[in-house]
């Protein structure tokens, strides 16, 4: 993927690829919007994400600050995208959908036909903001087990 540039309220927001350097960056931004539990460790998720070649972190910056994010990756059938975030006095103005499409180019360069994401039950705001963009909710049961300990 190439950095795009897309304008946002008079930004020019340049979406592109994650480096080393925007680690603590990026673990502020969740933060910040809401997206970091305990258990799971910020640093270690862009850390695996960034080492992969199935998988990147996209980035939305103004200038040199990191305005939103979105973790992609996939295993070959299905595409993965986590820590999709805005800057919270930014949200509700178009760069979350820019990082989705971002994400969705991502994968279409891979071949990889379908993308899917989780969203807490009570999410209402993000739920309603997947479903705006077309994203069609699949009851599913979704068993997991901790490898890490935790």
């Amino acid at each position: 993927m190439t950095t795009q540039t897309i304008d946002i309220d008079g930004l020019a927001i340049a979406i592109g690829h994650a480096s080393d350097a925007d680690t603590e960056a990026l673990a502020a931004l969740w933060e910040r919007a809401g997206l970091t539990r305990p258990w799971n460790d910020p640093h270690a998720d862009i850390a695996l994400a960034r080492r992969g070649p199935h998988s990147t972190i996209l980035v939305a910056r103004d200038g040199g600050r990191i305005l939103g994010s979105a973790m992609v990756g996939h295993d070959g059938h299905r595409g993965w995208v986590y820590y999709l975030a805005v800057e919270p006095d930014l949200q509700g103005r178009g760069l979350g959908r820019a990082l989705l499409r971002a994400v969705e180019d991502w994968l279409r360069a891979r071949a990889v036909p379908k993308l899917m994401l989780l969203v807490r039950p009570d999410n209402e705001k993000v739920r309603g903001f997947y479903a705006a963009e077309g994203y069609v909710e699949e009851p599913r049961i979704v068993f997991s087990r901790r490898l890490d300990g935790n």
